[in-house]
């Protein structure tokens, strides 16, 4: 048994960790600054919810055998700090997952969209079918109580994000984890704030495909030029074995619950991912047969004889305009209303905003909320709702930067033959999005 201190544990990825490691037998402990649900609920029943919030020293003890560190913590975090000064082993989560994973089978799950669906999907096969795995995705899927596990298990399912570890490690995660098996869903740019060119985010990839293995796998969408362009890059692409991949035909789609042309994209990488791990084609169909996809993926929230609410991760503008256009394909005949939150970095900068031109015409009415609060947690300049509606390009965009404001005009919508669709990385400052009337 283990003394671990988690910095930053409410995280949605560190305090599954820390669950998981309390689970494990190790003495857990853990610290953030804010931590809000479901986060703090599951935490406090494990009973490693921190007393107080906030960043204390002196919880930093030399009889601590390791501390991970997340990437909401600054530099100059005290905890940080003390832990350096006693010579305490501090690790990122992603180097800590490459350490319990080393002699494993690492299937890991890179792009700029999709990740988390297609990490899931190759979860959801596996265990139909009785393999021994672990993993790590970046949500919560029916049927598994954790987002990630240890075990002794010989293989390791990895969602692969592409952004920093931690401040003190700031390699982007995805470059620690040496893929047996790599798979590239996509690139669009992101992240701006850490990569401020698109040109410079591209090249996180050329590196990630040059982390795999010798003799591993790179599984990659055919259809995308910038995949081909990083592949061309990387000086270790005659080592690899390369295995292209474009989207199923609709018909494989039949009595499935995900829809929409990035699903069958994701299929056919999953699919190829699952057949690298043995998994027979037919055993995959079969399986996959009952996945309804991972939480916040196209989640289906209500659904009554007038209205379906949906609620979607998307935040990047690639994912906004795949997200409109599957649920659009799906429900041609009812009136869409898309609701999109602007909440990271990149789309709260009035540099990367421009990205978004085009990506909500496919829908009756859109709709953008942007919180001041927000603005000010990350120290960004305030943007006004006009440069909101001409970056979109598209005039009759509703924005606000009220939630009050969001809220009344969204409860006074017709819900009459309809379909809403929230997409947002935060939670639309906690509105009940399913009874929102």
């Amino acid at each position: 048994m283990s003394k671990i201190h988690l910095i930053s544990i409410g995280g949605a990825v560190m305090h599954n960790i820390g669950l998981a490691l309390k689970n494990a037998g190790h003495n857990v402990t853990g610290s953030d600054d804010e931590i809000y649900e479901p986060s703090r609920t599951r935490l406090e029943k494990a009973g490693i919810l921190p007393e107080r919030l906030g960043w204390d020293a002196d919880r930093i003890k030399p009889d601590l055998d390791y501390i991970i560190l997340g990437m909401h913590a600054k530099i100059d975090n005290p905890e940080i700090i003390r832990a350096q000064e006693l010579g305490i082993k501090i690790y990122s989560f992603p180097e800590f997952i490459y350490s319990l994973s080393m002699n494993k089978i690492r299937v890991v799950v890179g792009g700029s969209q999709g990740k988390t669906t297609t990490t899931s999907m190759i979860m959801w096969v596996l265990k139909k079918m009785g393999r021994d795995f672990d993993y790590l995705v970046g949500a919560l899927i029916r049927g598994f109580d954790l987002m990630v596990r240890f075990s002794d298990a010989p293989v390791i399912v990895i969602e692969g994000d592409e952004y920093l570890s931690s401040p003190l490690d700031r390699t982007p995660k995805i470059h620690h984890y040496h893929a047996n098996i790599g798979l590239l869903t996509g690139i669009d740019w992101d992240h701006m704030n850490v990569f401020p060119t698109y040109d410079i985010y591209k090249d996180q990839f050329v590196k990630y495909i040059e982390t795999i293995e010798p003799g591993g796998s790179l599984i990659y969408f055919d259809k995308d030029e910038k995949i081909h362009e990083v592949i061309s890059k990387a000086e270790n692409k005659d080592t690899l074995k390369l295995l292209p991949y474009t989207q199923v035909e609709n018909d494989k789609l039949a009595g499935l619950k995900v829809f929409g042309d990035h699903n069958r994209s994701n299929l056919n990488g999953a699919l190829i991912a699952c057949l690298e791990l043995g998994i027979s084609e037919v055993d995959f169909w079969n399986s996959i047969a009952d996945f309804e996809g991972a939480d916040k993926r196209l989640q289906k929230l209500y659904e009554d004889e007038n209205t379906i609410k949906f609620l979607d991760f998307a935040h990047a503008p690639a994912k906004v305009r795949a997200t409109i256009n599957a649920v659009r394909q799906q429900y041609p005949d009812r009136k869409l209303y898309a609701l999109y939150e602007l909440h990271t970095f990149s789309s709260l900068n009035k540099d990367f905003l421009p990205q978004y031109k085009d990506t909500m015409n496919n829908c009756d009415q859109a709709i953008v909320l942007f919180s001041k609060h927000t603005l000010e947690m990350k120290q960004m300049p305030i943007l006004e709702k006009e440069e909101v509606v001409k970056n979109f390009g598209k005039d009759d965009l509703k924005v606000f930067d009220n939630l009050g404001d969001f809220k009344s005009f969204v409860s006074g919508l017709s819900e009459e033959n309809s379909v809403f669709l929230f997409m947002s990385s935060g939670n639309f400052g906690g509105i009940d999005l399913k009874n929102i009337r």
